[in-house]
């Protein structure tokens, strides 16, 4: 996907087992962000940014959704561990990282896998991609801070 590409609408299901839809928050932009894996380091960080930073970005217009492949259960005990009250979207099917172009091989210490690529795409309330963060450009720690800089 890319700037100006139109959006589904139906994102995914998040860890309550709800179907999470763009059209669930109209006049929103959503800031949607991929991350490889619920509970290490730069992952933690990022969703931490988001939180600390949830008032500031709702009142700048902004719905935070996380998405990984992680399973419910584990963004249930992820959300729970860290205070994370924005949907998080167990794409275990790999349906969502496929269609946005964030899932493929990566390595890691010479061994080869396949993973999700941290990635962030801002939404307009229409529905098309505004700005999209690649994975070289996403400081997890302070992510939306930067979001907010823009």
């Amino acid at each position: 996907m890319n700037v100006g590409d139109k959006m589904p609408d139906l994102l995914g299901t998040d860890a309550e087992g709800r179907e999470v839809r763009l059209s669930d928050f109209p006049g929103k932009r959503v800031i949607l962000y991929f991350y490889p894996k619920d509970n290490t380091s730069g992952c933690t960080a990022e969703a931490c940014s988001m939180r600390d930073n949830l008032p500031r970005l709702e009142q700048e217009g902004y719905q935070v959704i996380g998405v990984s492949v992680d399973s419910a259960e584990s963004h249930r005990k992820f959300a729970a561990k860290h205070e994370l009250t924005f949907p998080l979207i167990a794409d275990t099917d790999k349906h969502l990282v496929e269609q946005m172009g964030v899932w493929g091989e990566k390595s890691m210490y010479g061994r080869k896998y396949m993973g999700t690529f941290r990635t962030t795409f801002i939404i307009s309330p229409e529905g098309t991609i505004e700005r999209i963060y690649l994975p070289k450009q996403i400081k997890t720690k302070t992510h939306a801070e930067q979001i907010l800089a823009d």
